[in-house]
């Protein structure tokens, strides 16, 4: 069923029968919820595993910053080009069950570095899932269905963030966060023999209208040479990257604010509250979508200025809603800000690509997402987790309990006094506190870098059907 994949002369129609395409673009949404869902998972579960393991901030924002990110982002690259050639279904397949083994791992760790292995395995196999699936919707669908099918595939990112908080927290109001990885790791395996046994690989080019060339893809070094004329890209990319450092920051260690400055179990506060806030970026991403499509309707720059505004609005926003003390008005205003959050998803894919010519345009999209990965990524948990625990030590040393506890004690510690638990609770909630609302500052970053590429779109997007410009 899986022969190699070919190259055949173009059609211009759909592949397979409509109920068939929908099979297809339906099983590979539900994979790539998958991949966000496991993706995502410590961080629903980060504060039992703190706790057991006795883990500093820094030491968790590894495990969920660049433990995932770090192969995720050097491997994407190479992936994307190994399935332009091979068989997309097989890499898609392989690397479902290879993240999903990987997962499932997680939760017979025992201790930082057990966990950090498994953590870069997931990070190796969830790599191979985004570059062929768009390929193999591509092949499916024609230009003209193209959009409908990567919209709805796209849909898994917000789906998987809100399901691992759904899942993930209903399995610790009963269940250890071990069970938690087993559990929501094990479907994957019977989801990755699904793929392999009943997804077709289409001819390459099936879809497109008849007598379509391959784009000619331009070589990195004039992609590169272009893009460094292309200051749009630039300011996007740098945009981009700030606020993926404070969202994914944000991932990892909102969480533990309710847990420690609220009182709230782990599983409380997935269920309760980051659902909820799951599905408020949710509708972000897709509002600033619609709100970009109208506004550029009489303004060219839209795609830089609505995304921009935005993010000047949610810092702040969000930042007041960990000054709060009351858990109804924190809510209300981190609520507020994830509707702004996300408006930036789609206009980094869509100004990244409008400035620069239609060959250098894959290579774009690669270079921006290694930016944005590695560094927002990978390094945003680690360094917000590093000034979480540097505001915590600072709160032990100011109390009369230095000497006893440091950034590392368990608030669970049978071993310590209740004076104990309540000092190493306080100084951890300050920290988290602190550290977050920090955090919170590269949302208001990014909105400005892109109010910046605002001054600079339209020309470099004029520029880019200039052969001597390009």
């Amino acid at each position: 069923m899986h022969g190699a994949a070919s190259l055949t002369q173009n059609t211009g129609e759909n592949y397979g029968s409509f109920g068939y395409r929908t099979y297809v673009l339906l099983t590979l949404t539900v994979v790539y919820t998958f991949n966000f869902i496991d993706r995502i998972l410590i961080s629903v579960v980060g504060g039992p595993i703190i706790e057991e393991f006795g883990l500093s901030n820094f030491e968790f924002g590894i495990l969920s910053g660049i433990g995932f990110a770090l192969f995720y982002t050097a491997l994407g690259i190479p992936i994307a080009s190994y399935s332009e050639r091979a068989n997309r279904v097989r890499i898609i397949g392989i690397c479902v069950i290879l993240w999903s083994v990987a997962t499932v791992l997680c939760g017979f760790t025992v201790g930082f570095f057990t966990l950090l292995l498994a953590r870069l395995a997931v990070g190796v196999g969830e790599a191979g899932c985004t570059p062929p699936a768009n390929s193999l919707i591509s092949d499916y669908y024609t230009p003209r269905a193209r959009a409908t099918a990567l919209g709805i595939y796209a849909m898994g990112v917000t789906v998987g963030g809100m399901l691992a908080q759904l899942f993930g927290g209903s399995i610790l109001q009963i269940f250890s966060w071990r069970e938690a990885f087993i559990y929501i790791g094990a479907p994957g395996l019977i989801l990755g023999v699904i793929v392999l046994l009943s997804v077709k690989e289409p001819p390459r080019g099936y879809s497109d209208p008849p007598g379509t060339k391959p784009t000619e893809k331009a070589s990195f070094k004039n992609a590169l040479s272009e893009l460094m004329k292309r200051p749009t890209f630039w300011y996007v990319t740098a945009g981009a990257t700030a606020a993926s450092f404070a969202g994914y920051s944000l991932t990892s260690f909102q969480p533990l604010y309710f847990q420690y400055h609220f009182g709230y179990s782990a599983g409380e506060t997935a269920i309760r509250f980051m659902s909820v806030l799951a599905l408020a970026g949710s509708i972000s991403a897709f509002l600033g979508g619609f709100l970009v499509e109208k506004a550029s309707a009489n303004s060219e720059s839209a795609p830089c200025w609505v995304p921009g505004l935005a993010l000047l609005v949610a810092g702040p926003v969000m930042a007041m809603g960990f000054a709060f003390n009351g858990v109804t008005l924190a809510m209300i205003a981190l609520f507020a800000a994830s509707l702004l959050q996300y408006f930036y998803i789609g206009a980094m894919y869509n100004v990244a690509q409008a400035v620069v010519s239609l060959t250098v345009r894959a290579t774009a999209i690669a270079v921006l997402l290694f930016v944005v990965n590695l560094i927002g990524y990978g390094m945003g948990p680690p360094i917000i987790g590093s000034i979480a625990d540097i505001f915590t030590n600072q709160a032990i040393q100011a109390s009369d309990y230095a000497a006893q506890i440091d950034v590392s004690c368990s608030v669970r510690d049978p071993n310590l006094s209740s004076e104990l638990i309540e000092a190493c609770t306080g100084a951890k909630a300050y920290g988290i506190r602190i550290a977050n609302a920090i955090s919170c500052g590269l949302f208001s970053l990014g909105g400005l870098l892109f109010m910046l590429a605002r001054r600079t779109y339209v020309a470099d997007e004029a520029a880019k059907m200039d052969p001597v410009a390009a």
